[in-house]
Order: structure tokens, then C-alpha cells, then sequence
């Protein structure tokens, strides 16, 4: 049914559902009821509410409740059905969704990425994926545009950053408004209880469901979708008795299209902006999209089209029956509409729905954070895994505290579910119109469709959800003004870290050391070498970075083995472990100097840090042995590659380390005596059959069986100096703005990069580097 990826513990589903058993889709299918939908499953709890909260709870006539009930339909029809379940669902990023993906496919499919350190070798990893049909002509002109302007670039990224902060703020507005409301049953019960005592509960629910974070929720996990789909089953069943005990008949007038226009034209703008609650309707359709990767495709399109779309209509439709007939109950309408012997059993459904929902959308609040780290949009976090199985399940400490803190505030400072839903709406419709601009690009450069068709798409849903925005700005100053602010905030930080990398890594590029000077370094400059490996980490793929120089500048004695360690991501989701290292030598073989390059995807963990010296010291020692060592040296000036400097008869590829069966196999190489120096991919050779049951590593070369003696002496070396310690150098950077700067750039610099970079943890402990080996080095960075 499903593999586990042993590098980085994911769970591998079949992404072609043609080779996917029936049983597995519908466990599957069973799966995302807990993960997936419980968010947009409690939307009933509060949607009427939020509708009819205004002028428009005073009107008497049933126009207005078969409108409302019109425009809930055909919302929930043509967004999470039409738009997701049909369209949106089918630009997986292998298999992956969100806001995230979709911009880490159109980097792909065209030179859109502001990550400073990506290499065309990139696109030889498997899971990069450019299988781009036969452009348009207008697609050709929209992608060169893109390209040929930076500001375009950047402001796709600022839209991305936009998006994904609406997300965030997603995080802190679903768990307010759905345990609020859910808790707000007791009032039904108990109708003297003071409001203070239905907050302090909430408070109390909160206060423990953001606790729970720290223990994760594969323990509970299972219980989840149970939960959920007894959530529906209430809703539907309730729906089914309501319509048929108040209006059995005129409550399917809703179905035509003719009821949303009567309603607007009876109600004006009182109707108008009575939309802004129904917008709620749609809470969580995104997450559909957004955790595409725990499932598939096909398992969500029959969750939804089967169980979850009948459950809501029917919910929607049995409310408003029973408002038709008791229109003073519209503040508590779904409690009310209750069957008093059912009462406390479904309350109790809708609270712990409530809990489910809200726990899916912190849990993926954590790893979006996670993802903008990964791209260099957000300051590096402490990142826990709380599952030893299932590595995709993570725990932010700051992130989790963070959203407490600004849930509690909402919850105490509102106390009432109208008001969180104002500001809840205009998050909500932002994330759904950025996924529209998105896939519109997404079906114009990456699908190579017509014009025609991306301006169709974006037009037809961009409206309605523009419309929907028009109606949620209104209610800014009724509470629509705190999602504006916490995105605000949110994308300013992600923007000015993502400006000071860029910056950093720019003059890391133009302050590379010189071929000339790297020559020197050694005993013509006095230096000497020491015992033991030295591993420099730098951002750079290219070159020789000047923490390098700087170090020797000041301690003139450098390691006999020098490794320059780069970590780096790629827009992809995942990569994997056997195309994750890329090693390579610079310079002369006297030198020893070398390459690592150690490629991420924005969703790998890094759960290897532990081992990672190990894993790295082993891909060098391959590479050695793998490397040729015949003819004579010469050097050139030409630092493309990587660094890799080019050698007279010497491979100069960097080499993939592959690994099969527990079994380290050298790959074959790419003779590359006469071509420019690059970065190849080396064709793996697959061990040939093994009669004994001992397992070795086996070497092969197209020239001799036996490595070189001296290949075989610097190996042993390494293995002697490994023994002798490894030490890490990393720098300590200081950033500020040139003097030159513009006023906001030196405050930006100055004040707000330098400000995240102390606050945040060092890349020490983020690569978990042991600090009685490690050597931190002093660089000022004036950008």
C-alpha cells in the first residue's frame, strides 16, 4: 500500500491511483476526515450566527433565509467542489499541495526562484519534474516576462509570503471561533450563565489543546476521523429531521439561482453585507489542497464529493428549515435546532470537532513555518519531531506559543463568534484568491494551456472571491482589521529575512577568494597543517568562500582535509537520499580541499543531523576512491560548478553516492577530459549478484578493478584524520547596511535583520553541532 522513505520517514503513497488497491483509497479516504476536514465540518456552528448577526436578523420574511441559504449553496458548490475537488487538486507538486507547492512548480518551470544558491544540476533530481508541453506563445511571453524583471519576481514572492501569513493567521482565528462557538451550547442549557464563564471554558480548552502540541498527535491521531465523521453523521441526520418537521417543501427553493437575486434585491445592502458571514461556509476548503501530501488525490475527491459535501448541504438546508419557522432563534440556531433528548451528546460531538479542527490547522501552521525556513522566508525556529515513525509530524515551540497567545487575546478581546468571523472571512478568501492568481500561471507556463483558459479561470473564481473580499473589507473596522495586521507583520519579517539572506549570500559571491590566493594558501604563505578534518560551512555552491581566507588570515594553520560544507534547499518537496550529497574537489590533490553540497526539499526533515558527520566523512571517501587520479595537474581559472576546479586527465564531476541494500556503490563516471567543467550526473551501476551471505562494498571503474595506490593512500589518510577529530568553523556574521543605503534598507538591515538574527538560533544548533568542536569566526557583512 504505501513504502516508508528511509531518509527522511515519509510516508511514499502510490501517486498513480491506477496502481492503488480500492481498499487502500477508501482507508485513505477514511484517514483525511480527521486531517483534512475538520475545519470546514464545524463551519454550521457558526455561519447563521455570523450571517444574520446584523440588520438583516430583523427582517421577517423567509426571502432572506432561502437567499442566504442559495448563496451557501452555490458557494460551497462552485469553491471546494468545482474550483479544488476539479481543478486545483490536479496541480500536485509531486504529489504535494499548498500554496508553497504551487510556487515551487512555477520556479521550476521557469527562472522564478529568489533562492541565491540554486545550480542547473538541480534539475537532473528525480523529483524535479520539468515535464513542460509545448508552450503558447503567450505563455513564452508571460514566463520571459517574469524572468527579464526581478520586481515582477519579487512580487510574485511578496503575493506567496501574503498567502501563506493569511494561512498563519488561519491558525490563530480557527481555534478561537470554533471552540467559542462550540462552548457556546452551554448558554442553550443554561441560558443565565454569564458570558465570562463561557470564555474562561474556552480559555481552558485552548490552554490545554495548545499544551497538547508538545506531545504530538500520533497518540490520538486514530481517533480523529471517527470523531469527524460522527460530526456529520449529527449534522445530516439533524438536517434530515428539521426539513422534514418545519419545511418539508418550500426550503428547496434555495436550489435555484433566482433565490440569491431576490434575496439581494429585498434585503440591498443590508444583504450585501450579511455575505460576509456566509463566507464562513468555506472555512478550510484549502486544507484540501494543502495536505494533498499525507493522501492522494483521489481519496479526498471521495471523501468530499460523498460524505462531506451531502453532510453540509444537508446540515445547511435542516438549520434553515428551522429558522423558517423560529426566526428568534437565529444567534443559537444550531443548538436550538437540536432535538432536546440528542442535546448533550451532539454538543459534546461539536466540541470535540471543534478540538479536531483546530488541532489540524495548528499542526499545519508548524510545518508551513517550516517551509518558509526552508526557503529563507522566515528566521530559523526550534523544529521538534514528536513522532519517531512519522517524521512529517512536528512541534514549533515559539510558533506554538505564539498562536496562543494571539488566540487567547482574540478570544478574550472579542468573546463573541461575529466578530472573530469578520476578521476570520478576509483571512480565509486572501488565501483562496492567492491559490486563483497562482493557478492561473500555473495553468498558463505549466500546462502550456491557451489565454483563453487561464484568463477563464482566473476571472470566473476570481470574482466571486473578489466579491467575497469587497464584502469582508467592509467589516474591517468590526474586527476585519486583525488578520491585516498580523499578516502585515508576518510577511514584513519574511521579506526582510529573505532580503538580508539574499544580501549576505551576494556578498559572500563577490568576496569569493581568488584562484591566485587559494594557490598560496599552504606552506608558501608559512602556513602549516594540522592534524584532523576541518568542515567550513558556508552558503556558497560556488567558489571559495571568504570565511576561508579569513580564517587562515588570522590562524595561519588550516586541517589536512578541508570540506566545504554547504546546505542548501531546492523547490522541490523532497529529495531523495541517494541524489542528497554532491561531492567534489578544488584546487590541486596536494591541497585536499573539497565540496559538499548537502540538497533539501522543503518538506525533507532533517532527522540524519545526528549522524550527519558520518554520512558526509563516508560520501567523501567514496568519492575518493571513486575519483581518477592519472596524469598530471593543471589548474584553471574557470570556477563554474560548483568550485570544482578542472584537472589535466582528472574526472572533474561532482559525484552522486548512491546507495542500495545497505551497500555503498561507487557510481560510474562521466569522462569529461575535453569538455567545460561542470556538474554531471553519474549513471549508477548496480552491484552485480552476491553468492555469499557476507555483504561487501564493491568499487568499479571502467579502467581497472583495483583503485590507484595513491587514491588507496589519501583514502586511509581521511580515515586516519577522521580518527584525529573533526572541527566545524562557522562564521558569526554581522550585518549592516552601507553607508550609502536609503534610510528604509539601513532600518531594515540595521534594525530588523539584526534584530531576527539574534533572536533566532544559530545555525550551530539549528545543524546540531557539537559546540566543543566547533569555531565560530567573526565576519562583517556590509551589503
Amino acid at each position: 500500500m504505501a513504502a516508508v522513505d528511509a531518509e527522511s520517514g515519509r510516508l511514499a503513497l502510490y501517486r498513480n491511483q491506477d496502481n492503488v488497491p480500492i481498499k487502500a483509497i477508501l482507508f485513505l479516504a477514511y484517514q483525511s476526515f480527521g486531517v483534512v476536514y475538520g475545519d470546514l465540518s464545524t463551519s454550521p456552528l457558526y455561519v447563521y450566527r455570523s450571517t444574520f448577526s446584523g440588520r438583516l436578523g430583523l427582517y421577517e420574511s423567509d426571502d432572506e433565509i432561502i437567499g442566504v441559504l442559495s448563496f451557501i449553496f452555490y458557494t460551497l458548490t462552485i469553491i471546494p467542489l468545482l474550483k479544488y475537488v476539479f481543478i486545483v487538486l490536479n496541480a500536485s507538486d509531486n504529489g504535494e499541495g499548498g500554496t508553497f507547492a504551487l510556487y515551487s512548480l512555477l520556479c521550476r518551470h521557469a527562472k522564478l526562484s529568489l533562492l541565491p544558491n540554486q545550480q542547473d544540476d538541480d534539475q537532473n533530481l528525480s523529483t524535479y519534474k520539468v515535464e513542460t508541453p509545448e508552450q503558447t506563445k503567450v505563455g513564452l511571453r508571460v514566463k520571459n516576462l517574469f524572468e527579464k524583471h526581478p520586481h515582477l519576481r519579487k512580487g510574485l514572492l511578496i503575493v506567496v509570503l501574503l498567502g501563506t501569513c493569511m494561512v498563519i493567521a488561519d491558525g490563530v482565528f480557527t481555534p478561537a471561533i470554533s471552540v467559542l462557538s462550540a462552548v457556546t451550547g452551554i448558554r442553550v442549557a443554561a441560558p443565565d450563565l454569564p458570558e465570562s464563564v463561557v470564555t474562561a471554558v474556552s480559555c481552558g480548552i485552548l490552554l490545554g489543546l495548545f499544551v497538547l502540541q508538545h506531545f504530538g498527535t500520533r497518540r490520538v491521531a486514530f481517533l480523529f476521523a471517527p470523531i469527524v465523521i460522527a460530526w456529520l453523521l449529527c449534522i445530516s441526520i439533524i438536517g434530515v429531521y428539521n426539513i422534514i418537521v418545519y419545511n418539508p417543501r418550500g426550503i428547496w427553493a434555495a436550489l435555484s439561482p433566482v433565490s440569491m437575486y431576490k434575496f439581494l434585491k429585498s434585503a440591498g445592502k443590508d444583504g450585501w453585507i450579511s455575505l460576509g458571514g456566509v463566507v464562513l461556509c468555506i472555512t478550510g476548503t484549502e486544507a484540501m489542497f494543502a495536505d494533498l501530501g499525507h493522501f492522494n488525490e483521489l481519496s479526498i475527491k471521495i471523501a468530499f464529493t460523498t460524505v462531506v459535501y451531502p453532510a453540509l448541504i444537508l446540515g445547511y438546508f435542516g438549520q434553515a428549515a428551522y429558522l423558517s419557522k423560529n426566526r428568534n432563534d437565529v444567534s443559537e440556531s444550531f443548538y436550538k435546532s437540536i432535538p432536546t433528548p440528542v442535546f448533550w451528546p451532539v454538543f459534546v460531538i461539536a466540541t470535540l470537532a471543534a478540538i479536531v479542527g483546530s488541532q489540524a490547522v495548528i499542526s499545519a501552521t508548524f510545518s508551513i513555518v517550516k517551509q518558509c525556513v526552508s526557503l529563507c522566508c522566515f528566521p530559523r525556529v526550534k523544529v521538534i519531531h514528536t513522532s519517531k515513525e512519522i517524521h512529517g509530524q512536528i512541534y514549533i515551540p515559539e510558533v506554538n506559543w505564539i498562536l496562543f497567545l494571539l488566540c487567547l487575546s482574540i478570544t478574550v478581546g472579542f468573546r463573541d463568534t461575529t466578530t472573530i468571523g469578520n476578521a476570520y472571512g478576509l483571512a480565509v478568501m486572501t488565501v483562496m484568491l492567492v491559490t486563483t492568481c497562482l493557478m492561473a500561471l500555473v495553468i498558463l507556463i505549466v500546462w502550456g494551456r491557451s489565454i483563453i483558459l487561464a484568463l477563464a479561470f482566473l476571472i470566473f473564481f476570481g470574482s466571486i472571491e473578489a466579491m467575497y473580499i469587497s464584502v469582508t473589507i467592509l467589516k474591517v473596522p468590526q474586527g476585519g482589521w486583525v488578520p491585516l495586521v498580523i499578516s502585515f507583520v508576518f510577511v514584513i519579517i519574511m521579506y526582510i529575512w529573505n532580503y538580508g539572506t539574499s544580501k549576505k549570500y551576494q556578498y559572500d559571491l563577490e568576496n569569493k577568494v581568488a584562484m591566485q590566493t587559494l594557490m598560496q594558501i599552504g606552506p608558501p604563505m608559512g602556513g602549516v597543517r594540522v592534524p584532523g578534518i576541518g568542515l567550513y560551512y558556508t552558503e556558497l555552491v560556488t567558489g571559495v568562500p571568504p570565511i576561508l581566507a579569513h580564517f587562515f588570515t588570522n590562524l595561519p594553520a588550516l586541517h589536512e582535509f578541508l570540506v566545504l560544507v554547504t546546505i542548501k534547499h531546492v523547490p522541490v518537496p523532497y529529495i531523495p537520499s541517494q541524489e542528497r550529497y554532491l561531492v567534489g574537489r578544488i584546487g590541486s590533490k596536494d591541497l585536499r580541499l573539497y565540496r559538499c553540497i548537502v540538497r533539501y526539499g522543503y518538506k525533507d526533515t532533517h532527522k540524519d543531523d545526528n549522524t550527519f558527520e558520518d554520512k558526509l566523512i563516508k560520501k567523501l571517501g567514496e568519492f575518493i576512491l571513486a575519483e581518477d587520479d592519472a596524469g598530471s595537474e593543471s589548474f584553471s581559472s574557470d570556477d563554474r560548478a560548483g568550485g570544482v576546479m578542472q584537472s589535466s586527465g582528472i574526472s572533474r564531476s561532482l559525484c552522486l553516492v548512491h546507495a542500495v541494500n545497505n551497500e555503498s556503490v561507487i557510481m560510474e563516471r562521466l569522462e569529461e577530459r575535453d569538455r567545460p567543467l561542470e556538474m554531471s550526473q553519474i549513471a549508477c551501476r548496480e552491484p552485480p549478484s552476491r553468492r555469499g551471505g557476507k555483504k561487501r562494498v564493491r568499487f568499479e571503474s571502467p579502467e581497472r578493478q583495483q583503485p590507484h595506490p595513491a587514491v588507496v593512500r589519501e583514502f586511509e589518510m581521511l580515515r586516519e584524520h577522521k580518527e584525529r577529530g573533526v572541527v566545524y568553523i562557522l562564521g558569526h556574521s554581522y550585518v549592516e547596511a552601507t553607508g550609502a543605503s536609503s534610510l528604509v534598507k539601513k532600518f531594515a538591515i540595521n534594525f530588523v535583520y539584526t534584530f531576527l538574527r539574534r533572536i533566532c538560533r544559530g545555525p550551530s544548533v539549528v545543524l546540531h553541532i557539537p559546540q566543543a568542536s566547533s569555531i565560530e569566526i567573526g565576519v562583517v557583512y556590509r551589503v
